[in-house]
């Protein structure tokens, strides 16, 4: 209940009485409505020592809408059940907004219920950087595109079978490709994308 007001409190502005220091006993903190871990911003540190793309703030802003800088630069969360791919169902593959970099597949994608698109893994783990988030009094596990360093969202370990995870992804942290554009792309690359080949 204590985080249920600490949400309350940061989505309309009036003074929280939650305990900041409440922390969930696992690192992947369910969507429950009494916690809200899905629907709210990160504030973890992403390490870019390792990124292969790299902007100023000016150039980020210049390459991204306003709702992707917001929350694929500056760790934001869009809203449930109002972004572009929670209800998504065509065939194809979605890449991070900062860089070609394919995150998602769509035959991984399931619906969640939360109103954030969901998956149960990346297509390459090593384009997909965990940070553990110990933002708003409970831990989460945030996570990244290593390539360019956007925040993606966070992943939880509700999920369905055989990985038992749930990416719960922001939309506005992704770009959709279909299939037969996916395969166009891969064949122009010359063989399966890597993580150190992606710029």
């Amino acid at each position: 209940m204590k985080s249920l007001l600490l949400v309350v409190s940061l989505l309309t502005g009036a003074p929280s009485m939650a305990d900041s220091t409440v922390e969930t006993a696992s690192p992947h903190v369910a969507c429950e409505a009494e916690r809200s871990a899905c629907g709210l911003p990160s504030r973890v540190v992403i390490d870019m020592s390792k990124a292969a793309v790299h902007h100023t703030d000016a150039e980020w802003r210049a390459l991204l809408t306003p709702d992707q800088y917001a929350v694929a630069r500056k760790q934001g969360t869009e809203p449930p059940f109002r972004n572009a791919y929670w209800d998504h169902h065509e065939d194809g593959v979605y890449f991070s907004v900062g860089s070609d970099t394919p995150l998602f597949d769509s035959r991984d994608k399931f619906d969640s219920g939360t109103g954030w698109p969901s998956f149960t893994k990346p297509i390459e783990a090593a384009f997909v950087g965990e940070t553990r988030d110990t933002s708003y009094g409970m831990t989460r596990v945030e996570v990244h595109c290593t390539v360019d360093g956007d925040h993606l969202g966070h992943v939880f370990d509700d999920g369905p079978g055989p990985t038992h995870l749930r990416y719960c992804i922001n939309s506005a942290s992704v770009r959709f490709m279909p299939r037969k554009e996916y395969e166009a792309w891969v064949a122009k690359q010359g063989a399966a994308p890597r993580a150190d080949a992606l710029r």
